[in-house]
């Protein structure tokens, strides 16, 4: 069982995740193009853009060719899951809280998939935790900024730390030799977990906080010594 998951299943886990972290990306960026009221074709712009974004960074960073450009279907579903969006996305009460749940959902599959296609390729460690939380982010900045909402890497609550989270998990587990499927696993729901806690609790990481400057006459006293 273990070697399929090595060779022929890891590939088809990859690629399964590849389109379902997309369609829960596009899904965001549709929520945000129903925010700004938007048209159909602002709908699939930002769904696109939002759901493969990561990904895209991903796999250029890493010299491999671009998983959706491979895969046309997941463009497709993208710009599927746009067009139902932009008829139904009104029935939602708050779609404000919808975006933050299905990006804590997609921010945890992008995670372990960036991680897992780092490894996979022979990548050191550290540098798949890297292709991770860049393929966990890259989307959500295009989507926040597309859209003129606060970025997701400025607001307050955990964020980016859950992703690093998840993909040191994925990693740890991987080379405890667990698996590639329970490991994925585990790493997916270590981020969305800890993402989960940090907007239910506000969590946070301490802050730089700022100081008071020097007195211009301590420094002019500096520079006589």
């Amino acid at each position: 069982m273990e070697n399929w998951l090595d060779f022929g299943g890891l590939r088809q886990l990859l690629t399964t995740m590849d389109l379902l972290s997309a369609i829960v990306f596009a899904i965001t960026g549709a929520l945000v193009a129903s925010r700004k009221q938007m048209d159909v074709i602002g709908f699939m712009w930002l769904s696109v853009v939002t759901g493969v974004g990561g990904g895209t960074v991903r796999d250029l960073l890493l010299g491999v060719p671009v998983f959706w450009i491979e895969r046309p279907s997941i463009v497709i579903a993208c710009l599927a899951t746009a067009a139902v969006l932009h008829f139904t996305s009104h029935l939602f009460q708050s779609r404000y809280t919808l975006i933050l749940w299905f990006d804590a959902f997609g921010m945890a599959l992008v995670t372990i998939a960036g991680t897992a296609k780092g490894l996979d390729i022979g990548t050191a460690p550290v540098i798949a935790v890297v292709m991770g939380v860049i393929t966990a982010s890259v989307g959500g900045i295009i989507r926040d900024i597309l859209g003129h909402e606060p970025s997701i890497i400025l607001r307050r609550e955990i964020y980016v730390t859950a992703s690093v989270f998840g993909a040191c998990v994925y990693v740890l587990t991987v080379n405890l030799d667990a698996g590639r499927v329970p490991a994925a696993a585990a790493g997916l729901a270590a981020a969305f977990f800890a993402r989960v806690l940090a907007i239910s609790f506000g969590w946070s990481m301490p802050t730089f906080r700022p100081r008071p400057g020097r007195d211009p006459v301590d420094t002019d006293k500096d520079n006589d010594d």
